[in-house]
C-alpha cells in the first residue's frame, strides 16, 4: 500500500512540476536531469542535519555545482506552499480511498461472522428441535408402553 501511495505522489509531483527537495523520495531526486542515485542519497543525507530551503542549498552537498543546481531550478524547484497543499490534499485523498475499503473490507467481514452466527444457530436449534422430539416420542412410547401394562394387569 505504501508503494502505492508513493507512486502516487511521484506522478502528482511530476504532473505539477515542483519537487520538494526537502522530502522528495530518492525516485523523485533521480527524476531530475543529472541527479543519479548516489547524488539522490546525498541529499538525503544532508536534509538530515540540514533543512533545504531551496535549489541553492545543494551548493553546500560535495558534488554539486551550478550545473547541477541550475537543472533543478529549471526543472524541478522546491515546491511553493501551494503545490504542498496540492501534494497533501492529494494523499489525503488516497488515504481516504484506502480507509473506505478497509471500511468495507470489516463490514463485509462484519456481516459475513453474522450470517454464520445465524446459520449456526439455526442449525444447532434444529438439532435441538430434533432432540426434543425424539425425547418426545421415546416418552409417550414409554407411556403408552405403561398404559398397556397397567391395562394388561387389570
Amino acid at each position: 500500500m505504501k508503494k502505492i501511495v508513493a507512486l502516487f505522489m511521484l506522478s502528482v509531483s511530476l504532473m505539477f512540476g515542483a519537487i520538494n527537495l526537502q522530502t522528495a523520495t530518492k525516485d523523485e531526486l533521480m527524476s531530475i536531469k543529472g541527479i543519479g542515485p548516489v547524488k539522490a542519497e546525498q541529499i538525503i543525507k544532508y536534509r538530515k542535519t540540514n533543512k533545504i530551503k531551496s535549489a541553492d542549498d545543494l551548493k553546500n552537498i560535495k558534488g554539486f555545482g551550478d550545473g547541477v543546481v541550475d537543472n533543478v531550478k529549471k526543472n524541478k524547484t522546491v515546491s511553493s506552499e501551494k503545490v504542498k497543499a496540492k501534494k497533501e490534499k492529494s494523499t489525503k485523498k488516497v488515504e481516504d480511498k484506502v480507509k473506505a475499503k478497509k471500511t468495507e473490507t470489516k463490514d463485509k467481514a462484519l456481516k459475513k461472522t453474522k450470517e454464520t452466527k445465524k446459520s449456526t444457530k439455526e442449525k444447532a436449534s434444529k438439532k435441538t428441535d430434533a432432540k426434543v422430539k425424539s425425547v418426545k416420542e421415546k416418552t409417550a412410547k414409554k407411556t403408552k408402553t405403561k398404559k398397556e401394562e397397567l391395562l394388561l394387569k387389570k
